[in-house]
């Protein structure tokens, strides 16, 4: 269990994430890190629970209004700690951000098709649908049908721009806690996630939601080291199977996540699938190892491919900035995998 110190560190490191996406959730994540009260309270929760955006999540659900001073998410934490602490026990941050796919289509659209799209921590499966979206990354160029809802990511560096939208033939996926499109309490689970200030975000959010619901991928609950192998073969039936996750191997633990890793690089190798992985620089090293030296700026998730980095991403999708001119993979013409 992370004692106070730790306990404030994360919080901490929190704001710095927060800062220019969310206001409120920086003053109180800043806050939490400075209060010996809130930090005992956090402390009685099992080390996976602690995380802000879980325990912000809960309070808002509980009461707390937000955006709104700090005091409010004290209140609201110890005055109805008893029913946060159950809301926080029993859900999980499964955000499911759609604006992510801002960063993963550049990857997903030249991989070649049709696609098998598998996805790791799944949560209701919002991101299964790149093919659905149009999308426009400032400074680099666009890819519309003038359909779709509208992603926006700034970008910088050599972003290969797709000319097409991805074609998916399938689309299915993992989680511990897979989330049904058509139950109102779990997608309002997913509102309350969204931060304070985000309206675009909510309205994209509501948005997804319509998109799965019209036509709902498979979602298998259950451990995703176990469950992988056969989804990829599944997946292999109907295309090109591609796995891939975005903040969603910083849930496991040190020796998940080398398994995780040694598994994936294993389906790599033997062309059972192409991996792409969008996370935080320290959650998979051995990726985050292939790029710069310099690594991504503060607050930005390292993408790859197949286990090489291509790219720094905002972890919500607003930016990418591409860091390798040719991935090796990438390309126009179809896949070769087998």
């Amino acid at each position: 269990m992370l004692l106070h110190g730790d306990i404030a560190e994360r919080y901490r490191d929190f704001a710095d994430y927060a800062r220019g996406d969310s206001p409120c959730f920086e003053e109180w994540a800043l806050s939490v890190a400075q209060d010996p009260e809130v930090l005992s309270w956090l402390e009685d929760l099992p080390e996976a629970k602690q995380q802000p955006n879980l325990v912000f999540a809960a309070a808002r659900r509980h009461g707390a209004a937000a955006p709104a001073p700090y005091a409010e998410l004290r209140r609201v934490l110890l005055q109805h700690g008893t029913a946060v602490r159950r809301t926080v026990l029993a859900c999980a941050t499964q955000t499911n951000e759609v604006g992510r796919l801002a960063t993963l289509v550049p990857v997903l659209a030249g991989l070649g098709e049709p696609l098998a799209l598998v996805e790791v921590g799944a949560s209701a499966g919002l991101c299964l649908f790149p093919d659905r979206y149009d999308y426009v990354w400032s400074g680099a160029g666009s890819l519309r049908t003038g359909v779709g809802p509208v992603l926006r990511a700034e970008a910088t560096g050599p972003l290969p721009v797709p000319r097409r939208h991805p074609q998916v033939a399938w689309r299915g996926g993992c989680d511990l806690n897979p989330l049904d499109v058509q139950d109102a309490d779990q997608m309002s689970w997913l509102e309350t996630l969204v931060w304070p200030e985000q309206e675009e975000r909510r309205r994209r959010l509501r948005a997804a939601i319509r998109i799965a619901r019209a036509e709902p991928p498979r979602l298998q609950r259950g451990d995703l080291l176990d469950l992988l192998p056969s989804l990829v073969e599944e997946a292999g039936r109907h295309g090109l199977p591609v796995v891939f996750h975005s903040a969603v191997a910083a849930y496991l633990d040190a020796d998940e996540r080398d398994r995780f890793a040694t598994l994936m690089a294993g389906l790599v190798a033997q062309r059972r699938c192409h991996w792409v992985s969008n996370e935080g620089p320290g959650v998979l090293p051995g990726v985050s190892a292939t790029g710069p030296a310099a690594g991504p700026p503060a607050g930005r998730f390292v993408l790859g491919l197949d286990g090489r980095a291509v790219a720094w991403t905002h972890g919500h999708g607003h930016a990418i900035e591409w860091v390798r001119v040719r991935s090796g993979v990438l390309s126009e013409g179809p896949d070769t995998l087998t």
